[in-house]
């Protein structure tokens, strides 16, 4: 090499220290900056050598800044070569080449620095990846056994070794090596919580292993938690290994750690809320979403969590309040819409929800549940006709989109509105449907029951659904009411009467209809003053002329 050429390329190197400051940065990442080469140890050969991989890597340099990559590559490539002890740099620049395709040229490099005797554990684990990715299996596994032997402190020959295993299908040999990387007693927490979570890859890919995999994943875990000094976002990788393993009490301790220090964390809140809702807890679910609000309070997601528990809790006006936050700050949260409309309902405010799913309706296609819940309002306000037709389209576009949709409970819904229609033919049918697909559905097999019998037909079929139902739910006051009522349509007073009070006794509240099957077992019974006093408490309920007729004195009383 002339000392002309050697001199360029020193001035090159100068060049690119002025570009770098003036570009700001627009100039290569900091790991470049990381695996720039050395200064020579010594020697005019060596320092040739070491200016060479110099003028290499400042030209590299220039390339990204043009946003030139593959050029910059090759540069940094012939700055490796020129110096193979260069660890950082070759570190650097040979996952670059495995992802440019060129794993050969990655291979050549990390062999060139594995001769150095002095090389790390982190070269020897480079070259067994590449290996494998080459699918050379064995040097694979010598490579990452010699990375294991130098760096036994750094999980990435584990790590690989346990890849080579899995791929040359020895699940247990990887095992073995996971428990061989467990052992180190130094480890730190970085280390031992990415071991329980390559115990919990090994699970997932070896269904045989999973459990003692997962007992060691745990156990590493809870090594790492020990060690206090765990960074903020290793503690983060903690808890949520400690979730997935199936232990929130423990993923939530770490989490309300970090909360201590670090208060307005709102992926910490996110977090806890996630664990406090699988558990069922309601308060301290509530606890972190208003915290998250306090600190963003233009998150939709935790109001639509906030009305979502409110729903679960009956609480109909904080979650109609906490839904209507969510679409304020999110018109196109689809499913607050049908969960605002549902919380509406359940208030009584049919025609509020009438008017949200309308919205809905504008805003997105149409689909299943806008059509199910229409035909459900449209039910409340007893218009049967429009509720079967939208009940109608729901069912269609099911049968094309979701079949799973098309269950009891939706056939039980037409089947209801049929009956109100007084259609009696078509509701049994769908009756019939819903308990084809849920034999036990004790609701539908109750409602059928008392529709044969207030219409006096199928009695002993009817009697037989309705008494399935109670055993079902032996003290439900409506069951009780419609076999006392099925008996007295088979003419069975006596029996009928002891069923129809203990559906007064255990009634929430006084029932009109209840009333009036009493007072007419009564009559049958001959027990006029307490027929006359059952009917009585009916019409005090309930304004109905057909039973202020039975009031009526009759001829020549």
């Amino acid at each position: 090499m002339s000392s002309m050429r050697q001199r360029n390329r020193i001035v090159w190197g100068g060049l690119v220290i002025v570009l770098l400051l003036g570009a700001g940065c627009r100039s290569a990442s900091p790991s470049h900056a990381r695996g720039k080469p050395r200064a020579a140890a010594g020697g005019d050969e060596a320092s040739a050598q070491v200016a060479d991989a110099h003028a290499h890597y400042a030209a590299g340099v220039i390339h990204e800044i043009n946003h030139e990559p593959e050029a910059a590559l090759q540069e940094y490539y012939q700055a490796a070569l020129a110096d193979p002890s260069n660890e950082p740099l070759i570190e650097e620049i040979s996952p670059r080449f495995v992802q440019n395709k060129q794993p050969e040229k990655a291979l050549e490099l990390l062999k060139r620095a594995a001769a150095n005797p002095e090389a790390s554990g982190v070269i020897f684990a480079q070259l067994g990846f590449v290996y494998s990715q080459l699918g050379k299996t064995e040097q694979a596994i010598e490579a990452n056994r010699a990375a294991v032997k130098k760096s036994p402190g750094s999980l990435m020959g584990y790590q690989n070794l346990c890849l080579n295993y899995l791929q040359n299908k020895q699940p247990a040999a990887a095992l073995d090596v996971l428990d061989e990387a467990g052992k180190q007693q130094k480890a730190d927490a970085e280390f031992l919580i990415g071991l329980s979570e390559l115990y919990v890859n090994l699970g997932m890919q070896a269904a045989s292993l999973k459990e003692p995999a997962h007992a060691r994943a745990l156990l590493a875990l809870t090594r790492a938690e020990k060690l206090k000094t765990i960074n903020p976002p290793s503690r983060l990788k903690l808890a949520e290994g400690f979730s997935s393993l199936g232990e929130p009490a423990k993923a939530a301790q770490v989490y309300l750690d970090l909360l201590k220090n670090f208060p307005d964390l709102p992926l910490v809140r996110a977090r806890l809320a996630e664990i406090y809702l699988r558990g069922n807890d309601h308060q301290r679910a509530v606890e972190q979403l208003e915290g998250l609000v306090k600190n963003d309070p233009t998150n939709p997601q935790a109001y639509y969590f906030l009305g979502s528990i409110a729903m679960e809790d009956r609480k109909w006006a904080e979650a109609i309040e906490q839904f209507n936050k969510t679409l304020l700050l999110n018109p196109g949260f689809e499913q607050a819409y049908y969960d605002l409309a549902s919380a509406q309902m359940s208030s009584g405010k049919t025609s509020d929800a009438l008017s949200t799913i309308e919205k809905a309706r504008k805003k997105f296609p149409q689909n299943f549940v806008i059509e199910f819940m229409t035909g459900l309002l449209m039910s409340r306000q007893k218009a049967y006709d429009e509720a079967i037709r939208h009940y109608t389209a729901a069912e269609v576009i099911a049968k094309a989109t979701e079949p799973r949709r098309l269950n009891q409970a939706f056939y039980f819904q037409i089947g209801a509105a049929y009956e109100r229609k007084g259609e009696i033919a078509e509701a049994e049918k769908y009756f019939e449907k819903c308990l084809e697909l849920a034999p036990d559905f004790a609701e539908a097999m109750n409602y059928l029951g008392y529709m044969w019998a207030e219409h006096d037909m199928h009695l002993d079929r009817a009697r037989e659904l309705i008494e399935k139902a109670i055993k079902l739910e032996p003290k439900n006051a409506a069951y009780l009411d419609s076999l006392g009522w099925v008996l007295f349509r088979l003419h069975q007073p006596t029996q009928a009467l002891d069923y129809v009070l203990k559906a007064v006794e255990l009634s929430d509240e006084p029932d009109a209809t209840v009333q009036d099957h009493l007072g007419d077992i009564y009559s049958a019974l001959n027990q006029m003053d307490k027929a006359r006093d059952a009917w009585k408490k009916s019409l005090a309920l309930e304004e109905n002329d057909k039973i202020r007729k039975k009031l009526e004195p009759g001829p020549g009383k």
